[in-house]
């Protein structure tokens, strides 16, 4: 694990120097985020993921979606995805279990690239981006393991924060 001394390093700016680790205590062990002072707000995140398939797997598509053996790639993502948002805080250590208000999600085939969108939602004293970029990691994840067949030449190209509102502060507006 690599600390940063502030003490040592002369270099970092101002701004720099004033970010911390959230999750880190003051010994520098991992520590959940105390929100018990948070003012309780509405809450939004949204989150992409793109995967990238071959055209061999792009053929079998009709009518925007992919009937398999085990069902529709699309539909059967777009479960995983909610699933894995609210089972966020059972993956990712130190993140506080969330009961979401809302997960919906939006599919877009352009090429040969599905673009997943999971876009969460609640009223808490806490923020949903790790809900949102789990989904959306878990539906294209979902779609990997649901093409995998046909071939193995599928790149979950990538997943990022989009945009997030309440709290603090807002991104991607």
């Amino acid at each position: 694990m690599m600390v940063i001394s502030l003490r040592k390093n002369r270099n970092l700016s101002l701004k720099q120097a004033m970010k911390s680790f959230t999750h880190l205590d003051n010994n520098n062990n991992p520590s959940m985020v105390d929100v018990s002072e948070k003012a309780i707000t509405k809450r939004t995140a949204t989150a992409q993921s793109i995967v990238v398939l071959t055209d061999e797997i792009m053929a079998n598509f009709k009518d925007g979606d992919l009937q398999t053996k085990k069902g529709s790639v699309l539909q059967t993502a777009i479960i995983a995805g909610t699933m894995g948002a609210k089972k966020t805080s059972e993956l990712i250590p130190l993140c506080h279990p969330l009961g979401l208000d809302s997960c919906k999600f939006k599919t877009e085939i352009s090429g040969n690239e599905i673009f997943i969108e999971c876009t969460c939602s609640l009223t808490a004293k806490t923020g949903v981006e790790m809900e949102a970029l789990t989904g959306a990691s878990i539906a294209a994840l979902t779609v990997y393991d649901m093409c995998k067949a046909f071939s193995h030449d599928i790149v979950i190209k990538e997943t990022k924060l989009l945009l997030k509102t309440g709290g603090k502060s807002d991104y991607g507006m």
